[in-house]
């Protein structure tokens, strides 16, 4: 019988892609996700990086997604996997950098390598590496579902599992937490009329559910949301999942000055 010690299983290598709403915004997302990451006994890194594309795709200027896209590939594809805290971005480069770069045979293969390794932080927690994060979060809240995370990439049980291991936190599900919060990304800029009448639907329910905080896993939902939560006078704290399962939920909310 052999004495000799296995080798140690070599950490994962993740490249984080932060977003551009949470650089610009609100980094201390990027911080929260970074830290699930390496407790979760990954080797983490953030290379040089730009938009995923997204806003240039929806908006049907497919010659920019390209080469944001081409930027975002370079950038990524050494890595073992690709985490990003936003479920629309993870959807960009999850779904539709095959799109388009289909028939291109320099760069068909090189987006669908990508794709496949290229998961959504919540869903690279619970479903890939299967980890249970330790935080306490005292108090009530309540889960929106963004559109794109929902919608293109199932996620809905992912976030409400690992919350349901925060000590102290009393997750209260509002009424529709499935419906669009009329944010959309560029949808509201040319249609602000018709978001602001949906957002405002999406706050009654917030409001109703009784919770005093509200979670959800893209920022551009989140702000827009508080954003209206804040105009409306309603005394609801925003925040991202993330920022509560990294035992980060102390930090000033989405909206309220820095301490």
């Amino acid at each position: 019988m052999s004495d000799q010690v296995p080798a140690a299983k070599k950490p994962l290598r993740v490249g984080l892609f932060a977003t551009c709403l949470v650089d610009l915004i609100r980094p201390r997302i990027g911080f929260a996700a970074a830290k699930l990451l390496k407790d979760a006994g990954c080797t983490v890194e953030v290379p040089q990086q730009t938009c995923c594309g997204q806003p240039a795709f929806n908006s049907g200027d497919r010659k920019t997604a390209r080469e944001l896209a081409a930027q975002v590939i370079e950038a990524f594809e050494g890595y073992d996997y690709v985490v990003l805290p936003s479920g629309s971005c993870a959807g960009q480069v999850s779904l539709h950098y095959p799109e388009l770069f289909d028939g291109n045979a320099a760069w068909s293969p090189r987006a669908k390598a990508l794709a496949a390794k290229t998961f959504e932080l919540t869903v690279f927690l619970s479903d890939i590496l299967k980890v249970t994060p330790r935080a306490r979060f005292e108090g009530s809240v309540t889960y929106h579902d963004s559109c794109s995370g929902l919608r293109e990439l199932g996620i809905a049980a992912q976030p409400r599992k690992l919350l349901a291991n925060v000590e102290g936190l009393d997750l209260i599900e509002m009424k529709d937490p499935h419906v669009c919060c009329g944010f959309g990304g560029t949808f509201c800029v040319k249609y602000p009329d018709v978001s602001n009448k949906i957002v405002g639907k999406k706050t009654e329910n917030i409001a109703a559910s009784g919770a005093e905080t509200l979670l959800a896993g893209d920022l551009g939902c989140l702000m827009n949301m508080a954003g209206k939560l804040s105009r409306e006078g309603r005394d609801v704290k925003v925040r991202h999942v993330a920022e509560v399962l990294a035992d980060m939920g102390d930090a000033p909310a989405i909206g309220e000055p820095e301490r």
